[in-house]
């Protein structure tokens, strides 16, 4: 891997209204994509399920397919995946699930209008200086663009927040990406473990990946996740993840190449619900005795208590003394310290011994 020296990122930075980072709540993005179904309405009706669903933002993708994919290229391969399985030229398929450059602002507009973050990968510079134009808050960089470092660049230098996908990656193309960010000084940055399949099986999720990425990039992190259910999305905020990225549709049976493998809008909401849940959970790394915790921890713990009647002036035998809840007597671990003392009291049978009743 390719050294150049420590990486310095931002801990939080601002998205909005919104603080995105460390000791904040998990920055949760609603993936459109081709989900709008070549509808502009249908792209506001996502957004506003989004909205109500909780996420933070709905994202789309702006792309040209001539721009993207290459149809000699292509129809040279035989495709097992998900490619393969379109039955239609690439290209074709690319081009159905254009969003209009024209559309773009509108779209921005209905979402600030009903308080929803909009953002974009944006998979060309036109595209790129488009949404900048518009007043995009951060950009998405997919998994695909990781080894294109013009255009990694390209985008950082907007001095937005860059968010970064790392699907189909080694850590040394990782590093590469990640340096060729930090060097146009752009500080607040999300790096994003990601498995590039639709869906992605979650036995390969590698949600570990976040802490190699923390110990190495020193940066905030973050998954996007192609898995089924909120397994992954879950186990990673666990882990540290301060953005999570699902893609969304209204219906998982409505025809198009992402319907499939998107969460519908119940399931958004409740994969929301139990983040802020896991992350009152998480709390804090000190530990220590919490408020609801004041009274069990007496009753619980065991202390120095009178194993029979001793009477005042007895020499304490270790068989006077017994380790009883609750912890109202003496801390056991005092236990031998109380041998040959004499007591100052009547002590009763299961009668707490305190340190005032030793001679």
């Amino acid at each position: 891997m390719k050294h150049g020296g420590p990486l310095v990122f931002a801990r939080e930075f601002k998205v909005g209204k919104r603080m995105v980072g460390e000791g904040h709540p998990t920055y949760v993005i609603a993936e459109i994509g081709a989900n709008f179904d070549g509808s502009i309405e249908k792209a506001k009706k996502l957004a506003y399920e989004a909205k109500q669903c909780g996420a933070d933002c709905a994202k789309i993708q702006s792309f040209k397919a001539k721009n993207i994919v290459s149809r000699r290229a292509f129809a040279s391969m035989k495709l097992k995946g998900v490619h393969g399985s379109w039955n239609r030229p690439v290209d074709e398929v690319f081009k159905d699930a254009e969003f209009p450059r024209p559309w773009h602002k509108e779209f921005f507009e209905y979402c600030w209008k009903i308080g929803i973050t909009p953002s974009t990968a944006a998979y060309d510079f036109e595209a790129v200086d488009l949404v900048e134009k518009i007043g995009i808050e951060f950009y998405k960089i997919g998994s695909g663009e990781i080894t294109w470092l013009e255009a990694l660049e390209y985008t950082a230098e907007k001095g937005k927040p860059v968010m970064l996908a790392t699907g189909d990656s080694t850590l040394a193309e990782v590093d590469e990406a990640v340096r060729a960010i930090e060097k146009t000084g752009n500080k607040n940055f999300v790096l994003m473990q990601c498995i590039t399949n639709y869906p992605s099986k979650i036995e390969n999720a590698n949600i570990n990946v976040l802490r190699t990425y923390k110990d190495a990039f020193n940066c905030i992190v973050g998954y996007s996740d192609h898995s089924p259910g909120d397994v992954v999305a879950l186990g990673a905020i666990a882990q540290g993840a301060k953005v999570i990225e699902k893609h969304f549709t209204l219906n998982r049976n409505d025809k198009g190449p992402d319907h499939p493998h998107s969460m519908e809008p119940q399931e958004m909401a409740d994969l929301i619900e139990k983040a802020r849940k896991l992350e009152s959970a998480l709390g804090s790394s000190r530990k220590f005795v919490v408020d609801e915790e004041s009274e069990t921890v007496i009753v619980q713990r065991r202390g120095l208590t009178a194993a029979r009647d001793i009477k005042k002036g007895a020499v304490l035998k270790k068989t006077d003394i017994v380790e009883l809840r609750p912890a109202l007597g003496i801390a056991p671990k005092y236990k031998l310290n109380l041998i040959g003392k004499l007591v100052k009291r009547d002590l009763p049978a299961g009668e707490p011994i305190r340190w005032e009743d030793i001679a």
